[in-house]
């Protein structure tokens, strides 16, 4: 379950710790994961003083993003439950300090939609797809993230992704301006903490301010109901 640490100034989100990297669960949205997920949110957004935040699974495990069993398979869940989705991603693209997203390994559907949140991106080297399936899955993307996507991305990019469920291993993120930058799986966190430090003296209220215009049609849009 996801759980903060603190570095210096700077938050420390892991998805996961397992003993066994090799162990590492998938961290799809379960119900459980987005209660951790939230009280993680809920600590970030009480904080004060200079801070910045680092995102990241374990083992070959960003996230899979939506819990499909549970959305698809329950009487009444999906509108609710891709509502609750939004709500997560808004709220990080809301918090008043820089955002850095180590993708460790896969990031599959809402897993690589939460990465679009955060301000900087950095990926595994050697393991692990950046991809939105939902086309091959036969599934709409809802409006807020749609909007989401092509906020984010570069149009090309963003077609690509969204008409084709393309798998982008990390040469082929960083080329097509998913992400920043590419680091080894044990200089990864490393590398993101340290980009993350300096941003720890920005103005967190300024930089949300900043953020929140840039995304205002995005946030909209993520946060009018499904149901």
């Amino acid at each position: 379950m996801p759980q903060l640490e603190k570095i210096d100034d700077v938050y420390l989100l892991r998805f996961s710790q397992p003993d066994d990297p090799e162990q590492a669960p998938d961290n799809v949205f379960s119900r459980d994961f987005l209660d951790s997920l939230e009280g993680c949110l809920d600590e970030l957004e009480a904080a004060s003083g200079p801070a910045a935040l680092v995102t990241t699974g374990a083992g070959k495990f960003y996230s899979n993003g939506l819990d499909v069993e549970y959305a698809w398979g329950t009487e009444g869940a999906l509108a609710p439950y891709i509502d609750r989705v939004h709500e997560v991603f808004a709220r990080v693209i809301e918090l008043p300090m820089t955002t850095v997203a180590a993708i460790n390994g896969h990031a599959f559907g809402a897993g690589a939609m939460l990465t679009l949140c955060h301000d900087v991106r950095l990926m595994r080297d050697d393991r692990g797809f950046w991809c939105l399936p939902e086309v091959a899955r036969s599934m709409p993307f809802p409006p807020g993230m749609h909007s989401l996507v092509t906020s984010a991305l570069p149009p090309q990019t963003s077609r690509l992704a969204m008409f084709t469920s393309h798998r982008f291993g990390a040469e082929d993120a960083r080329a097509a301006g998913i992400v920043d930058g590419v680091a080894s799986e044990s200089a990864l966190v490393e590398e993101c903490v340290k980009r993350a430090a300096p941003a720890t003296a920005l103005d967190g209220d300024n930089l949300k301010g900043v953020r929140t215009t840039w995304f205002a049609e995005t946030l909209s849009a993520l946060r009018t109901p499904m149901a």
